[in-house]
């Protein structure tokens, strides 16, 4: 592949990847009633500013991961967020149910795919630097 069609193809999978955050940042703020109080019986400390605050912030990371803004951070801010939700959110190992422990085990397990997925996408595009393709301004940060 050349250089300019495999920028489209990061474009693309930079696109996709971000459609799950945009979906899911825009529910913890237009349903946050429902949100919070589903977070707030998992024991997540203020719920009620928790769930529209992680809703921006992961709407900000797809934002800059897709459309190119310092792609990197975007990335970054994405993986700050799916960890501790992985923990708070998918505690499995409390789980007495066999089908709920099973459903929490694997969102849990999802969650910390994607940060690694989402850590992978940050060493890249701070590695890549000025040659990350098709975007609107280059990675924040500078790996070598």
């Amino acid at each position: 592949m050349t250089g300019a069609s495999m920028d489209v193809v990061v474009l693309i999978g930079r696109i996709l990847f971000a459609v799950l955050f945009l979906g899911s940042g825009i529910a913890h703020v237009t349903q946050r009633q429902m949100m919070a109080g589903y977070a707030a019986s998992k024991k997540v400390p203020a719920a009620g500013a928790a769930v529209p605050a992680s809703g921006v912030l992961i709407v900000i990371g797809a934002l800059m991961v897709a459309v190119g803004v310092w792609p990197d951070l975007g990335a970054l801010l994405l993986a700050a967020f799916l960890v501790p939700t992985a923990v708070l959110m998918h505690g499995f190992w409390a789980e007495t149910e066999a089908a709920a422990r099973m459903t929490e085990q694997t969102q849990f397990l999802k969650d910390l795919a994607l940060a690694g997925a989402a850590l992978v996408m940050f060493g890249l595009f701070a590695q890549l630097g000025d040659d990350l393709g098709l975007v609107v301004v280059g990675p924040l940060f500078e790996l070598s």
